[in-house]
């Protein structure tokens, strides 16, 4: 499914703290600094192609001028509109997984070259869809426990049957956890991927449950009158 479109060797990226793109999923952006700018008119004129990828805080903290973790995604412009000011917003789609390979350079702005990562199902398609029909039902437990209702995300989710494509949307949507979302987007297997998300979803439903046990009648605000 990630592999439908022919990638170039070589991309133009941004190099994001806490961010995450996933294939399918779409990130809106706010493009204001003069490097991305440049990077912006360049892909519109061209493919229309560009990747994001985390920073890792990690390497960052020890010095290295904004490292990228290993694997990022390319995404492609799918709207984009031009401010009075000169900053644009935009919004990308995740078309594919990629390990950076390199980076190719930096100036004017950063390009990476890439290598496309393909998924693997890990288990049968039976295995997946039940693994994907019991994620559905965690995040509707969840929203519902927290207080938000099942929302338009849930609901869009119901009409996705695609296991990748699911857990990619879910993570993207419904994972507050930067950590995680970048080990989501490493894992190419598809069932652990699914397997993944779903374990960490039962914990938090599991705390949410806690919560409101504990919490009894008492409004969020005066919990600690308990």
């Amino acid at each position: 499914m990630e592999m439908e479109i022919t990638l170039p060797d070589e991309v133009p990226v941004m190099t994001l703290p806490q961010a995450t793109l996933f294939p399918q999923a779409l990130m809106p952006l706010h493009i204001f600094e003069p490097r991305y700018r440049a990077m912006l008119r360049d892909v519109l004129a061209g493919d229309r192609l560009f990747a994001v990828v985390g920073l890792d805080e990690r390497r960052a903290e020890a010095g290295d001028f904004e490292p990228p973790h290993r694997v990022a995604s390319v995404g492609i412009v799918r709207a984009c509109q031009r401010n009075p000011d000169g900053t644009s917003n935009l919004l990308l789609q995740g078309l594919c997984r990629a390990e950076v390979v390199a980076i190719a350079r930096d100036e004017p702005y950063r390009r990476i070259q890439i290598r496309a990562l393909a998924s693997e199902a890990g288990a049968t398609a039976e295995a997946n869809e039940a693994l994907r029909k019991e994620l559905s039902r965690l995040i509707g437990v969840k929203l519902r426990l927290a207080g938000k209702g099942e929302g338009e995300m849930a609901a869009f989710l119901k009409t996705v049957d695609d296991p990748e494509a699911f857990v990619d949307i879910a993570a993207a949507s419904l994972c507050d956890d930067a950590d995680l979302r970048q080990r989501l987007l490493e894992t190419l297997d598809v069932h652990r991927r699914l397997a993944l998300l779903g374990g960490v979803f039962r914990r938090e439903i599991e705390a949410l449950r806690l919560r409101r046990k504990l919490q009894g009648e008492l409004p969020d605000d005066r919990i600690e009158q308990n």
